[in-house]
């Protein structure tokens, strides 16, 4: 069984688990899949796949296709709840919005999980490039701008087990660093506050990024600008874009940090 794996403890509830394994079975490039095949990538046997996909399906998260099964538009609730919790878009769409105008290049806001990077925000321009982004989107962190801010970030002794785990992105990048180049890597970023990725991920994307930081002054996500390495050179996306960012990375911040002092009112 892969993502599908059995916890710990009484409490566990392995067929909630089964179930999350089904629906994470759909990654980039799959997005239609028979029995089988989800079968044969969660590790579960062909009758309880077809049992979760019978209750996905009642629920409205999935539905029938030509070939099997498809994602149905509702599973993005589930993402949004969580981005939605942390009035994330809210905060920092203005400000990714007014970046935009500013740069006329993308830019996104990630946070970590695992080993990836997962793409909670997003302003784009239209630019032909050679990985798609939507939210959700999840790369390796190591070989990303974002991704290499928010492993800097982590304490010390939290990193070993953070790179141990596998990335769910389906994406092998073009940099693969030994542990003492990533480490060198992620010294540099904490020294200097922000990150570059020079074709790091795939021939084509260059993009800087740097934190966006709580109340207490912790990391919470990352946000980049993205650029076409054939348009954009080093120096102009440093030159250029960099002040920018850091500027729009301290307005988010602190609004951010306004929102969260904003004590609950229940009427």
């Amino acid at each position: 069984m892969t993502d599908s794996g059995r916890g710990a403890g009484p409490d566990f509830i392995e067929a909630l688990a089964r179930g999350l394994g089904v629906l994470r079975s759909f990654r980039s490039g799959t997005p239609t899949q028979t029995l089988s095949e989800i079968a044969a990538r969660t590790g579960l046997a062909r009758p309880t796949v077809r049992r979760i996909l019978i209750t996905l399906e009642a629920l409205g998260y999935v539905r029938g296709a030509d070939r099997g099964y498809a994602l149905t538009p509702r599973v993005l609730d589930l993402g949004m709840a969580y981005v939605n919790a942390l009035s994330m878009w809210d905060v920092a769409r203005p400000h990714m919005e007014k970046l935009v105008a500013q740069t006329n290049e993308s830019t996104s806001m990630a946070q970590l999980d695992g080993g990836d990077i997962v793409y909670v925000a997003r302003v784009a321009v239209p630019k032909i490039v050679t990985l798609a982004v939507t939210i959700g989107t999840r790369f390796p962190a190591p070989a990303t701008s974002m991704g290499k801010v928010l492993l800097a970030a982590l304490p010390a002794a939290d990193l070993p087990a953070v790179l141990a785990e596998p990335s769910r992105s389906g994406i092998t990048p073009r940099w693969q660093p030994t542990a003492a180049e990533l480490d060198a890597s992620l010294r540099e970023v904490r020294a200097k506050g922000w990150a570059l990725a020079d074709q790091d991920l795939a021939p084509g994307i260059r993009s800087v990024a740097t934190g966006v930081r709580d109340g207490d002054g912790n990391v919470v996500a990352a946000i980049n600008v993205t650029v076409h390495a054939a348009e954009t050179s080093v120096e102009t996306l440093l030159e250029g874009h960099l002040p920018k960012l850091l500027r729009t990375a301290a307005d988010i911040s602190h609004d951010w940090s306004l929102t969260a002092a904003v004590p609950a009112v229940t009427v």
